[in-house]
């Protein structure tokens, strides 16, 4: 009971003082900025609703600090203030803080057009009105130019930030091309919505979120308001597995749940493949020969755009001089956990400290001090990560890491993992399993309806007591072994229908692979009632669509019983397995309703109904000649 008390008292006071910080930001913003709210014009004559908070302090000049967003730039009205802005670090340092609702979202005019695509032409010199291309880089060079003439006290220097789809808007500053653009940072930034951010993991659609997502944020707004639309919510039932089980094949959402008059919905159905509808969406071909300096940020347990910002540093990085300020910042964070969270825990897994902290009081800042003020020493490194499992930062001069070796941890029997290959005189194995559609493996155990954002950590141990699910893990490790880098799934397959496909068409099939951290099962310790001795902590997960192999272009179906190689690349993880742990790898083929259901016959599966999903035997193979396995990025002792 006395520590029980103690630990309401520890809450309350925890509360408290949250609250207390709360009130004094809110109190910091609305007595030290004046707000302003202004329509700016864009060159083809579109004007964009703008917030502009200027220190009152007059006495010196400042930087801005821009963030573009389809999310609003509420609060409306000049008396409103914000109870926070993103860092206030930044805030109490001295920076002119504008907010801009992007074209058609909200209040400002025009139309909206979802990842709208770079346009080269946009980079010419801007004419004063009529019909000349537009897209968000040159709306962001409009409106910098602007500001420039119009937002008093500024210094000459402008940086842009922005979280997830603001994290796509700061990468289009990247490539706006005005010169008083100094600084940029991309966070968790949207980046490809069918490779690897959000919407599509490697073909595969995220289907809890898209659903969730576009059934409120997609439908069209007739004119500016400062109101948000609602998404769906009539589940009739507080389990989504039970929902998107009962909904059946992607073409029943149009009819049944409204999404026929979602307009990005109705693209995601009619662009399956990675055509070039889609390629024109992918900021990263364009990144080169760029001026401004470049902060990337994401989190290691992002569920929406890890991927975008592994890839966004390193488009910048292969596609640009050596010398070129460019960085990442990873850390255990969630989808903007670096802004939102203290980064101390996720879930069941604690960091050992808030991590967020170092973020927020001396990277951030010293980005923007230095670029935009210049002030103090850019002695941040390449790449700043967050080394999960060993819990403790490192820095980098280069990511990946230079001093790492690629090792293959090989599938052996039922249940090995090793890194010695088998004998090649050794008997031939493979490992089959039955993919049911109608059973498909769940992403979590728990019963809830949102997508949680704990299960990038979750324990792993409900998955593998199924009979669909290959469980693959070494021997209790006697040394540490750092894994820094991305991960590449090498998987030998076969596939069988019995006969249940339609006559003379391929199958498909959906691969799952999983790097788990077992912990000791003598670890003592509860978190949130789960017993810590034998948790299997999701370390990277990923899916992959079979069809997809060789080409996210052009896909192709699998021969039956023809054994064909699935290789594919994992994103990054920073992760040290320690002694007495075991290092584990799961394969499955459905990951649901994280990912939709693979009706497994090489068909459309946005115009699959709901008889073409059958069940298949997946064979999974593992002998000297087909040595399915995984292939870790090893950090050289």
């Amino acid at each position: 009971m006395k520590q029980f008390c103690l630990l309401l008292t520890g809450l309350f006071f925890t509360a408290a003082l949250v609250g207390q910080n709360a009130a004094a930001d809110s109190a910091f913003v609305r007595d030290n900025f004046d707000k302003r709210e202004v329509m700016i014009p864009m060159r083809d004559g579109i004007q964009l609703f703008t917030a502009i908070y200027t220190p009152k302090d007059r006495s010196k000049k400042y930087p801005v600090l821009m963030k573009r967003t389809p999310y609003s730039c509420s609060p409306y009205g000049t008396g409103s203030y914000p109870n926070t802005f993103q860092n206030m670090n930044l805030a109490r340092a001295g920076y002119i803080f504008v907010f801009q609702d992007v074209r058609g979202k909200y209040m400002s005019e025009g139309d909206f057009v979802d990842i709208r695509p770079y346009n080269p032409a946009t980079a010419k010199k801007p004419k004063a009105s009529g019909k000349v291309p537009v897209d968000e880089a040159s709306d962001t060079y409009d409106t910098v130019d602007w500001l420039l003439k119009n937002a008093s006290g500024n210094n000459g220097n402008v940086g842009v930030y922005g979280i997830s789809y603001p994290g796509f808007y700061a990468t289009m500053a990247v490539l706006a091309g005005h010169p008083a653009i100094k600084a940029v940072s991309p966070q968790a930034p949207v980046t490809d919505w069918f490779v690897g951010d959000d919407f599509h993991h490697n073909g595969a659609l995220m289907l809890m979120d898209a659903f969730s997502f576009y059934s409120g944020f997609g439908k069209p707004r007739p004119q500016p308001t400062t109101q948000s639309s609602d998404g769906f919510s009539d589940w009739k039932t507080p389990d989504n597995y039970d929902f998107y089980l009962r909904a059946g094949a992607l073409r029943n959402y149009a009819e049944k749940f409204g999404m026929k008059g979602i307009p990005f919905w109705n693209d995601l159905m009619e662009h399956p493949d990675y055509d070039d509808w889609w390629k024109a969406r992918n900021p990263r071909p364009h990144l080169k020969n760029i001026q401004p300096a470049v902060l990337t940020v994401g989190g290691l347990f992002d569920a929406e755009d890890c991927w975008g910002a592994w890839n966004t540093y390193k488009s910048i990085e292969n596609q640009n001089v050596a010398s070129h300020s460019n960085r990442v910042v990873m850390g255990p964070w969630v989808h903007g956990g670096w802004a939102r969270t203290t980064g101390e825990r996720l879930g069941n897994v604690t960091f050992g400290s808030k991590t967020s902290d170092i973020y927020q009081n001396e990277i951030e800042p010293k980005f923007f001090e230095y670029y935009l003020k210049g002030i103090g020493k850019m002695d941040l490194p390449d790449a700043y990560v967050f080394e999960t499992g060993s819990n403790r930062w490192t820095t980098y001069s280069s990511w990946p890491p230079a001093n790492t070796e690629p090792v293959k941890y090989f599938f052996q029997g039922k249940d090995a993992l090793s890194s010695q290959m088998t004998a090649a005189d050794a008997p031939i194995q493979s490992v089959t399993y039955v993919s049911d559609p109608a059973r498909p493996v769940a992403y979590t155990e728990d019963i809830h309806l949102d997508r949680t954002k704990e299960y990038m950590c979750d324990d792993q141990r409900f998955a593998a007591r199924r009979p669909d699910v290959l469980v693959y893990q070494t021997a209790p490790l006697s040394t540490p072994v750092t894994v820094t880098g991305p991960v590449v799934a090498d998987l030998w397959v076969s596939l069988d229908d019995d006969g249940l496909a339609a006559p003379n068409v391929a199958l498909d099939v959906d691969l799952v692979v999983k790097i788990i951290d077992v912990f000791p099962d003598t670890l003592q310790g509860v978190e949130n009632g789960v017993p810590l001795g034998g948790y299997q902590m999701l370390v990277r997960g990923e899916i992959f669509r079979g069809r997809y192999r060789n080409s996210f272009e052009k896909p192709e179906g699998f021969e039956r019983g023809d054994p064909t190689r699935v290789r594919f690349e994992v994103p990054d993880i920073a992760h040290t397995f320690l002694p007495g742990h075991k290092m584990m790898i799961q394969v499955q083929s459905s990951w649901f309703p994280l990912a939709d259901r693979n009706p497994q016959q090489f068909i459309n599966i946005y115009e699959a109904k709901d008889a073409d999903f059958i069940p298949l035997k997946v064979t999974i193979h593992q002998d000297a000649s087909m040595p399915s396995g995984i292939v870790l990025p090893t950090l050289k002792k």
